[in-house]
């Protein structure tokens, strides 16, 4: 019976997992993140690979256990088939765990490097690397735990969430690394340089955002009066075509009321909030389009498009722009497609998938294009679009004043996922110095400051509206400029490093 119970290397790994799973929303313990790695720290030099990866598939199973939601209530996939692809997708991810556990502890037994140095690069390297490698996924990186402390994150506007992400990786081996001395009685074997490095780093990046917090970082001289609206319309009417007047009504009614509240410069519906053909036209586009005429403000709303190419039709998951006339000023289509649930990779292997988003094809990826509002630019990030740093960044290169993301997270279900999705949100807000309006069709709908503040969110599952006065106008700063330049780097030291370790026959 013993030998299937899991060893201490097995569950001290898991707890490393666990605990730093509970500093994501929710439970949101942010504090945990800082100590969180120190178990895996302490044993992973025996088994290097096995530990790392344990640590991650508990965390990555931890994190996303509403990927189940997900494929059971929309995917329509067995209970069964459900767990083991969420199980195959926690399983990948933790593969880049177990790499940076790997890399790091075979950099020290081949070249004596100590882990401080090399493991939060590796660390670091992987992170980047998850944001593109199969199309990306850089969900739950370790520095997006930080969320809730505002002067730690405000550093993002310098090195980005991977910045925090080196940093509490430093300390979490700086730490580790002292306990394990003192317990083994050998004081003189404690990494003072590198536990003072790693002390200086974190009071530097705290008083920096301290710094910040005390600048007028939220105040344009441009402002917009501003209104989300939360339809809260369910995922299982949505695409029922005897339910989309009702669907146009109830935004209608809302957008109606703020006005009254004061929006009278912009209106944003969230993504595919009008889930019929605005291009085609007809009563329901009329509908539509009478909307800013009655308000007097701009309309920016989610909607299906196509276009027609030599290889035939090609379906879009946009966003439209009307002026207080109804003019069409312009169209955003999601550049970034989600993987299963606006189209399927190797369907022709995976037949037993189903694609999420039901009644239109597979979607094709559109181009970044900024919507012109006035003299100003709207950069327009559709659903997950905004856990991807370049994308917010590249719309701010190409003149975007206000970053707007307008999603459907009814997909999650009363799941921490719209809460994780909120966060990331956040970092591009500061990432970029620019503020971030969010329209969500169940929540969470919200106006993030270039401070990342949360000024005004709904609530999950309702019917509401927020208003508020927005600043225009980004100001970037070295993020913004340099990109991932240093986790980039990160790679290829990453890759230098392993050619050192080359073994010689």
């Amino acid at each position: 019976m013993r030998r299937f119970l899991p060893d201490r290397l097995t569950c001290v790994s898991a707890l490393s997992g666990l605990l730093l799973a509970c500093s994501f929303p929710s439970p949101d313990f942010t504090l945990l993140a800082w100590c969180g790695l120190i178990p895996l720290v302490l044993v992973m030099q025996r088994r290097p690979f096995k530990s790392g990866f344990i640590a991650g598939l508990v965390f990555f199973a931890a994190t996303l256990y509403w990927v189940n939601i997900v494929m059971t209530t929309y995917g329509h996939l067995p209970m069964a088939v459900s767990f083991a692809l969420y199980l195959l997708l926690a399983a990948y991810l933790a593969l880049y765990w177990g790499a940076s556990t790997w890399a790091a502890c075979r950099l020290r037994e081949f070249r004596n490097y100590p882990l401080a140095m090399t493991l939060p690069v590796f660390w670091v390297a992987m992170e980047f690397l998850r944001e593109f490698l199969l199309t990306g996924f850089p969900w739950a990186t370790l520095g997006y735990s930080q969320q809730a402390w505002l002067p730690v994150i405000q550093s993002a506007d310098l090195f980005g969430v991977y910045g925090l992400s080196y940093l509490l990786i430093l300390v979490n081996t700086a730490f580790a690394e002292s306990f394990q001395a003192l317990r083994r009685k050998l004081p003189q074997e404690v990494p003072l340089k590198t536990v003072v490095t790693a002390v200086v780093l974190l009071l530097l990046n705290y008083g920096y955002g301290v710094w910040c917090l005390q600048q007028d970082l939220d105040s344009r001289t441009e402002t917009l009066q501003t209104a989300l609206v939360q339809g809260n319309i369910p995922q299982d009417l949505k695409w029922r075509p005897e339910n989309q007047l009702n669907t146009v009504q109830t935004y209608r009614d809302l957008s109606l009321r703020a006005e009254r509240a004061g929006a009278k410069d912009l209106i944003v519906w969230p993504e595919a909030a009008m889930p019929f053909y605005f291009q085609d036209g007809g009563k329901l586009a009329d509908s539509v389009s009478g909307l800013p005429v009655e308000t007097g403000a701009y309309l920016l709303f989610g909607s299906p498009a196509y276009r027609r190419d030599v290889a035939g039709l090609r379906y879009l998951n946009s966003a439209f722009l009307l002026s207080p006339s109804a003019e069409v000023l312009g169209r955003s289509d999601k550049n970034h497609l989600v993987p299963f649930g606006e189209y399927v990779p190797l369907s022709g292997f995976l037949p037993f998938v189903n694609k999420l988003v039901v009644g239109i094809g597979d979607y094709s990826p559109g181009a970044i294009n900024p919507l012109h509002i006035k003299e100003d630019q709207l950069g327009v990030l559709v659903c997950y679009e905004v856990i991807f740093p370049e994308l917010a960044r590249e719309y701010i290169r190409q003149g975007s004043d206000l970053l707007v993301n307008i999603t459907n997270d009814a997909w999650f279900g009363e799941s921490s996922a719209p809460w994780q999705h909120l966060a990331m949100a956040r970092f591009r807000a500061v990432e970029n110095r620019v503020w971030l309006a969010r329209a969500a069709n169940t929540g969470i709908s919200a106006f993030i400051s270039p401070s990342g503040k949360v000024l005004q969110q709904t609530g999950l599952f309702e019917q509401a509206f927020l208003v508020t006065e927005v600043g225009l106008g980004a100001r970037p700063g070295l993020y913004s400029r340099m990109g991932d330049l240093i986790p980039g780097l990160f790679l290829l030291i990453s890759v230098l490093w392993l050619l050192q370790t080359r073994r010689r026959f």
